[in-house]
């Protein structure tokens, strides 16, 4: 690989003139300035991005820990966040920790190694590992879709109970009374919130929540589906609130194999609005805001502290996410059917 010492030998001029050439450091003389870029053409030269960092002590790159690649509200999040980066003249490095805690502190680390300018976590649920060490991180920080309380830093997330209320009370509103919920894997904050705003909806209609209804699964089809089976097979609610969207499609392939008609037998609500909600049969009834924008915004937040370390009071911003009624959702119709029926 070609060095700067290489190009100012080709050249014939010191590599001084050359880093002045590349760096626009200093004034050059126009033919200076082509014998230093035909020479770099010539040889292939591409300047050095960690001594140029080192000097201007900026990267001009962002660190971005998401926990679940495969999830299509994370693929969103991010295109949101390097959108605004990239207008901006930032690069981002995503890093996909597959909700392991220990590989989640590595990156981390790896990021932090890099320089990086600024770093966007949506955490590992219950990893207080990386809690401890952002506490102590002096980069410039936000946290988005999920809360560390223990760290002072920027926060922009949905507000998990209220959205889970507006899906639970959307199914009360259209006379749904028996009402199952899968919500996320045990004690995680996320989880614990939609399913606090379950309850906090059945309550606030009569009804007692019954243990039998609600579910926990893993933010993941396969889990979300294994969920659904137990529910239509055995317990037979009239409508479900998913956790997200990603266990709500799965909810709608367990109906349709067992011959339950959505939304003719079974109502489904999900939750985040990931893009597909819209594009599967039938279109899934769902909670959420723009999740490209909340990326945007988080990206936006991340700038300002950077630009101003020092300057700005810390942020905490709760979005309200609001029902989205597509066509999984109805009234409760026709029974659903029995072992023997189906």
């Amino acid at each position: 690989m070609a060095t700067i010492k290489d190009v100012a030998a080709l050249a014939g001029i010191s590599y001084t003139t050359v880093s002045h050439v590349v760096n626009k450091s200093r004034p050059v003389s126009e033919p200076v300035r082509l014998k230093v870029e035909a020479a770099i053409a010539q040889l292939g030269y591409v300047p050095s991005g960690v001594a140029r960092s080192l000097k201007a002590r900026s990267t001009r790159t962002i660190g971005m820990l998401i926990p679940n690649g495969i999830n299509p509200y994370f693929a969103e999040l991010a295109r949101g966040i390097e959108d605004h980066c990239e207008r901006n003249g930032f690069c981002v490095i995503l890093c996909n920790s597959d909700d392991n805690p220990e590989k989640q502190r590595n990156y981390l680390r790896v990021l932090l190694e890099k320089r990086v300018d600024g770093l966007i976590v949506s955490s590992v649920d219950g990893d207080v590992g990386i809690a401890g060490g952002l506490a102590e991180v002096r980069t410039p920080l936000v946290v988005v879709d999920r809360e560390l309380d223990s760290v002072p830093a920027d926060t922009v997330r949905i507000d998990h109970v209220q959205g889970a209320w507006l899906a639970t009370r959307h199914l009360l509103e259209l006379g749904h009374e028996r009402i199952a919920c899968i919500s996320g894997p045990i004690a995680t904050p996320v989880a614990d919130m939609r399913l606090a705003g379950y309850r906090r909806a059945m309550r606030d209609a009569g009804i007692a929540p019954q243990p039998g209804l609600m579910i926990n699964s893993e933010f993941t089809s396969p889990a979300g589906y294994q969920a659904a089976v137990h529910l239509l097979e055995d317990v037979k609610p009239t409508a479900i609130f998913a956790g997200n969207d990603v266990i709500a499609i799965a909810v709608l392939r367990a109906a349709a194999e067992r011959g339950i008609s959505v939304p003719g037998q079974l109502s489904v609500v999900g939750f985040d609005d990931i893009q597909i909600s819209r594009y599967v049969y039938p279109a899934l009834t769902t909670v959420g805001q723009s999740i490209r924008q909340l990326g945007e915004t988080a990206a936006e937040m991340l700038l300002r502290r950077i630009i101003s370390p020092n300057s700005l009071d810390v942020r905490r911003l709760l979005v309200t996410p609001s029902v989205v009624v597509r066509e999984s959702t109805a009234a409760p119709g026709l029974k659903m059917p029995t072992r023997s029926d189906a």
